[in-house]
């Protein structure tokens, strides 16, 4: 991490000569532009600078889309701010001569900030937690696969065929690991220079499937660490000549998830038992309602099968892995784990799920269920998290929840998102129906 005059320093000493100001869209990417660093220092520091307001409002594929309020023909494209939150400053090790700071949206006549930014539909979250006297700590978990080939191949073969790193299960294998380690490494030590503390790198079921652990942080700065680490990767993983992907489900093996972990503190330190049940409750209550922010895409859905470590039933248990929400840590560690997020989430809009579903179990006094125990997946009388992004899409925009804890112009412009997806899904010829349909019917 840096501050302003360290960048100065640095610049005049020709260490940096670039700066990237970077925004999330609503895929969870990052967006923005490179400065040349003397123009960064003499100009944006004190002004800001401006991007299309369609960075909110197109698809996955960065296609202009109808629907949204913000940003369409009728309102001409225009632009709004991007003013650097310069706390978020810091050197980019794996960009020569780069530094990276994260940026806010507003309006341009002033209207305030842009209520759809996922950065600044976290900070609303914790801003109305900070009214209780709480603060949220967070820690996302990230899986990815890595495969042998470039980017570019893996598209020239249209992502079919690859090759993954590993050939076998390397959950735990030091063996397995230990044949990419020079990439895990590269990206752990990068991460590092980059401000992220990480903590472990450990292999995970899949071929080819890893994960890299960084430390529980305060939730907006878990969410940005999140969001820069998950881009960087992808950047290292490019000059290494192999690609990695954070799909939530790429093959019919075991998907990539982005456990959540969660907890509160007050001002004495994590909060007491009386608030830590209303609050799990509280995110139980919420889980079908804001299963959209915790799983963004058509694909999300496909890892939820039952056996497959991802979770179908709306439970909480001690330690059990079959529960959408696992209890876990002693005493000061004690947090929750949300097990319903793949790798392919928006970390600042599941972590503000998670806050307002907390927030509205604290605020209600909500009784928490009795704990489950045994095989959720069994549990026939279990709500269940939603199964397609058509389920889900219909709960969250219905949900008098969400429209109270977010308001109806971020469910709306979400809203819109997923209904977006869908209709390019549905107008989609799949392989699925090729391979079946082709010859034989």
């Amino acid at each position: 991490m840096m501050t302003v005059e360290q960048l100065r320093i640095a610049v005049d000493e020709g260490e940096i000569d670039t700066v990237v100001v970077a925004i999330t869209d609503m895929q969870g990417r990052l967006q923005g532009k490179r400065f040349y660093a003397r123009h960064f220092l003499d100009e944006v520091v004190a002004h800001g600078t401006e991007g299309c307001n369609y960075l909110l409002a197109v698809d996955v594929e960065m296609n202009t889309v109808d629907g949204y309020a913000m940003s369409s023909w009728a309102r001409g494209y225009g632009d709004f701010a991007m003013l650097p939150d310069l706390s978020t400053l810091r050197r980019i090790p794996w960009q020569p001569g780069t530094a990276l700071v994260l940026a806010d949206l507003g309006w341009l006549d002033g209207a305030g900030p842009v209520l759809a930014s996922p950065r600044q539909i976290l900070q609303a979250q914790l801003a109305r937690l900070a009214d209780t006297g709480l603060r949220a700590f967070t820690g996302t978990e990230l899986e990815f696969i890595v495969y042998r080939d470039s980017y570019e191949d893996a598209h020239a073969r249209g992502y079919r065929d690859l090759t993954p790193a590993n050939v076998f299960n390397a959950d735990y294998s030091l063996l397995q690991t230990a044949r990419i380690e020079p990439l895990l490494r590269r990206i752990r030590n990068d991460m590092a220079g980059a401000g992220l503390v990480p903590e472990s790198a450990k292999g995970e079921c899949n071929l080819g499937q890893h994960e890299i652990a960084f430390r529980y942080d305060e939730a907006l700065r878990n969410a940005d660490g999140h969001t820069l680490y998950k881009n960087g990767a992808k950047e290292i993983a490019a000059q290494e000549g192999v690609s990695i992907t954070f799909m939530a489900k790429p093959n019919a093996r075991e998907g990539n998830s982005c456990h959540i972990h969660f907890s509160l503190r007050d001002a004495n330190g994590p909060a007491g038992d009386e608030v830590f049940h209303h609050a799990m409750a509280g995110l139980l209550a919420t889980m079908r309602d804001f299963t959209l922010l915790y799983a963004p895409n058509i694909n999300s859905y496909k890892r939820y099968q039952a056996g497959s470590f991802a979770p179908t039933a709306v439970r909480w248990g001690d330690d059990n892995r079959t529960c959408a929400l696992r209890v876990v840590g002693h005493g000061a560690s004690r947090r929750v784990e949300n097990r319903v997020p793949g790798a392919d989430v928006n970390p600042y809009l599941a972590i503000a799920a998670l806050v307002a579903g907390a927030l509205h179990g604290i605020r209600n006094a909500l009784p928490l269920e009795d704990i489950y125990t045994g095989n959720a997946y069994e549990d026939a009388s279990a709500p269940r998290v939603p199964s397609t992004l058509r389920e889900a899409l219909g709960l969250w925009e219905s949900s008098a929840l969400a429209r109270e804890a977010f308001g109806d112009e971020v469910v709306e412009h979400y809203a819109n998102n997923a209904r977006v997806e869908l209709a390019a899904f549905d107008a989609a010829v799949t392989d699925w129906e090729l391979l079946r349909g082709f010859e034989r019917l």
